[in-house]
């Protein structure tokens, strides 16, 4: 493996930590700040909402640069938006935190998608892609578990500053270890652009906001879901996030995996698996054991989908990559406001805390649809 994929899983691990590590602080959140569970949802709505509007933007000005160079200037950023929201007087003031580390989260993995790529040879390209989602998974399994009970522990606040703290850890790391590679040649705006002529560019891109967003809409609310549903205590979110950080570590390398040999099956088989676990969470949620199981599942069945999502638009986009790459990761970053929005309103309508199971299920399922349709175009 060469080293640039280790300082790419570096950062993609601090990335991973402060995308989810909210979810286990919500009640934590919305206490302090005096706000409703829904509300502080916001906190996860915006920060993907940043990430789909920061994965273009970011990029677009990236292409002027090297591609190291402009890692580093992600990470700078990832670090002053942690640091904000850990300082945060009021609910407002760390949304905008949120939004700033945010900007960093899609053009980070869209260029770093493709630095993977061209580490490696042809047929090893999903893999690479997967070595590197491999940080942002292990992020779930130790990262976001740790920040979880720090936040519970001595308060929401340092965890973000330890958040920050990992975030110049990645950067040194990426000054370290990756090479210095030159900007593109004949890269511009105009020939990026192309890449979205493609009508399949865009079909894997609307499976991802779909796809995607079927776990967001049940993670989000994992914490309460957990505690006032299937009876666990709030300290059992922490090792309840582990699970899910194992499975999603799994369903990556199986995805990277098969990603290589037979896409579109792969394709077929998660997204279908994940709708059917999700529809079943609204009834085994209400079950200690059953519900854990779940937890894992969706995981790994969630983010089985990442590395072949991925490699199939660098696929389609041929010569023009980059930008759809980038745009791409906003696209699982929009299933992801998506979602948590919509789980939010299903929990204010009074529907419970198992309501948004079902949201994600009918995403997952319309995301299968799509990936049965762009097979027969």
């Amino acid at each position: 493996m060469p080293l640039a994929l280790l300082a790419l899983a570096i950062g993609a691990f601090g990335i991973g930590t402060t995308e989810f590590v909210v979810m286990g602080l919500l009640p934590e959140i919305a206490g302090d700040y005096g706000v409703s569970i829904p509300s502080a949802g916001l906190l996860v709505t915006g920060y993907a909402i940043g990430v789909v509007i920061g994965a273009p933007l970011m990029t677009v000005l990236g292409t002027r640069i090297g591609r190291k160079t402009m890692l580093m200037i992600l990470m700078g950023l990832f670090v002053a938006g942690n640091l904000l929201s850990a300082v945060a007087p009021t609910m407002g003031v760390m949304l905008v935190g949120r939004i700033v580390a945010s900007l960093a989260h899609g053009a980070f993995f869209g260029i770093g998608s493709v630095v993977a790529a061209d580490l490696v040879a042809p047929d090893k390209k999903a893999g690479a892609i997967a070595t590197m989602f491999t940080g942002l998974t292990i992020a779930n399994i130790v990262g976001v578990p740790l920040g979880t009970f720090i936040g519970q522990a001595v308060g929401w606040r340092v965890t973000f500053a330890v958040v920050a703290a990992l975030g110049v850890v990645g950067l040194l790391g990426i000054a370290k270890l990756v090479p210095a590679i030159p900007r593109p040649e004949g890269a511009h705006l105009r020939r990026e652009l192309t890449a979205f002529r493609n009508p399949q560019v865009l079909l894997a891109m609307a499976m991802t906001v779909l796809g995607f967003g079927g776990v967001f809409a049940a993670i989000t609310y994992i914490a309460p879901m957990m505690t006032h549903v299937a009876g666990y205590s709030d300290g059992a979110v922490t090792w309840l996030l582990v699970l899910f950080g194992v499975g999603m570590f799994l369903g990556n390398l199986l995805g990277g995996k098969f990603a290589d040999r037979k896409l579109m099956p792969m394709l077929y088989a998660s997204l279908g698996g994940l709708a059917v676990v999700l529809a079943l969470f609204t009834l085994t949620a209400h079950n200690k054991i059953l519900a854990a199981v779940s937890i894992l599942l969706v995981g790994a069945l969630g983010f089985a989908t990442v590395p072949p999502l991925q490699k199939r638009v660098l696929d389609q986009a041929h010569g023009a990559p980059t930008l759809a790459s980038a745009v791409n990761i906003g696209a699982f970053n929009l299933g992801n406001a998506l979602a948590a929005w919509l789980g939010g309103q299903v929990i204010a309508a009074g529907l419970g805390y198992t309501a948004p199971n079902w949201v994600g299920a009918l995403l997952a399922g319309a995301a299968l649809l799509l990936a049965v349709w762009s097979a027969v175009l």
